[in-house]
């Protein structure tokens, strides 16, 4: 019998080893170098389908020149209103402040001066219709556009929003290739996108990125906010022009940049063509933009206002904060404290979300809003009406937070009169303490405080009451007023 010690079976199995990988590497070697071509061929299809966007798409891209004639006073010298002796614990900051901004006797001197912006815009149809931003030609005097390398035409300004930040102009002209709108809620986080317009005068510039968000929101640069993130380049002069996807349809319009520099750098936005079709089709029917309304002050819901309205702290929604008089909401019979948690069997996953969801609804549509109220589900009917004017408008998609350091007093007839609180009680904010918590969330002097957990104060003794009693629990629940909006805010009390 053969014995085969273990360094042989080790030896055995060295070999087979080098044997298997020697034959492994020769039918590798032709295969690794097809996967190489296979890859650059798929990086040649992506670079033909960014050519053919960029050609078929660019001759729908427009250049804009918009000029408007500003008119401005001269200012004169002016002592500082509050003197060099001014005592902030003496002196009376709201005769101060009223007096400042008192009619002055001396009317300044006018002067004028023509102020102009460029940008891009693109045809949605054949007859010259044409979508941009309101920023660029809102309030123009004077509209240019040029098509290609046409020479520059008067454009129309059909209609503007500056809620959303689109407008529509037209031109005169015949069988123009435009561009289909795509629908901007299908796009993906990642997906490649172009962006073509005019940065810097240099007509139909072409550019790719991909998406790097969707959802943006928070820059009060419009009403209605709902931002694409890309970074593919935009620079001044894209603005209003469009993002495309890689079938060559619009799903948003380029709008702004984050830049230290003034240009480029890997951060740009969108308005998604969703929100572009609503305004853009409300403005061909009817030369406005009319939008759902229903009347409330709200909130988002974060886990401290939750937990201090006895819900789990992980609950989303928007908290009514005011119910307008005669409004849809008090109609349908909504209530102050109550969270709405659900719009039409869709839940609400915070403030923008909702308020954009409701604007974007015609007046007169009926809405099922489900509420909790007192931890309660309860579903309810509403009948959305007109949003007001954005002067006259609730300011629902503010969020505020309140923190330590403000003093109050109470409320007289006199200051009640000149801050508009006639029919309201509460106590003033007097004094914000510089640097505190409520300074950097913009609690403000000449704010009034209505209620303290749910219960009215009409001086400061039933706010120092209040407050005191609500020590007990770590944080409090105000409702304030700023002599425009009513609103609800969470105070975190600090530990004694």
């Amino acid at each position: 019998m053969r014995t085969i010690s273990l360094d042989q079976k080790k030896t055995c199995t060295h070999y087979r080893i080098i044997s298997v990988l020697f034959v492994f590497l020769i039918v590798l070697a032709p295969l690794s170098a097809l996967a190489e071509d296979a890859g650059i061929d798929a990086l040649r299809q992506v670079s033909k389908a960014f050519a053919k966007i960029a050609e078929e798409a660019s001759p729908a891209v427009v250049g804009i020149k918009a000029e408007k004639t500003i008119t401005y006073d001269q200012p004169t010298m002016r002592e500082w209103p509050f003197g060099e002796q001014f005592d902030p614990f003496e002196d009376d900051i709201f005769d101060r402040f009223f007096r400042w901004y008192s009619p002055r006797r001396r009317e300044p001197r006018q002067r004028k001066y023509q102020q102009r912006a460029q940008g891009s815009g693109f045809i949605v149809s054949a007859d010259g219709y044409i979508l941009t931003n309101n920023h660029l030609v809102g309030d123009a005097d004077k509209v240019l556009v040029k098509v290609e390398e046409n020479s520059e035409v008067e454009a129309k300004v059909i209609g503007t929003d500056p809620d959303s930040d689109v407008a529509v102009i037209k031109i005169d002209a015949k069988d123009l290739t435009h561009l289909e709108l795509a629908d901007s809620d299908k796009l993906e986080v990642g997906e490649w996108v172009v962006a073509i317009g005019n940065p810097f005068r240099l007509s139909q510039t072409v550019t790719a990125g991909i998406v790097s968000a969707k959802g943006r929101s928070g820059f009060r640069l419009a009403t209605f906010e709902d931002y694409i993130q890309t970074d593919a380049a935009i620079n001044p002069g894209n603005s209003g022009g469009p993002l495309l996807n890689l079938d060559g349809k619009v799903v948003g319009i380029n709008t702004f940049i984050i830049s230290q520099s003034g240009g480029y750098m890997g951060i740009g936005f969108a308005i998604p063509i969703n929100m572009v079709k609503f305004v853009y089709q409300r403005i061909i029917e009817k030369g406005e933009v009319e939008r759902g309304y229903l009347g409330i002050w709200y909130e988002e819901l974060t886990p401290e206002s939750a937990s201090t309205l006895g819900l789990d702290e992980d609950t989303k929604g928007v908290a009514i904060a005011d119910v307008l008089k005669d409004s849809a909401a008090e109609k349908a019979g909504l209530k102050r404290y109550d969270v709405i948690i659900e719009l039409d069997g869709k839940p609400v996953e915070n403030g923008n979300e909702f308020l954009n969801r409701v604007s974007m609804l015609k007046p007169g549509t009926k809405v099922k809003i489900v509420v909790l109220r007192d931890g309660k589900r309860k579903t309810l009917s509403a009948k959305l009406e007109r949003r007001p004017s954005q002067d006259k408008a609730s300011d629902e998609e503010k969020e505020t937070s309140l923190n330590l350091g403000f003093t109050v007093k109470n409320l007289t007839d006199e200051y009640a009169e000149r801050l508009g609180f006639e029919e309201l009680s509460g106590v003033l904010v007097t004094g914000v303490e510089a640097g505190s918590k409520a300074a950097e969330k913009g609690i403000a002097v000449g704010m009034l405080i209505m209620e303290v957990n749910r219960e009215p104060v009409k001086n400061t003794k039933e706010f120092d009451e209040a407050i005191k009693k609500a020590g007990k629990d770590g944080s409090v629940l105000l409702l304030v007023n700023d002599g425009r909006y009513t609103r609800f805010i969470v105070l975190k009390l600090d530990d004694e």
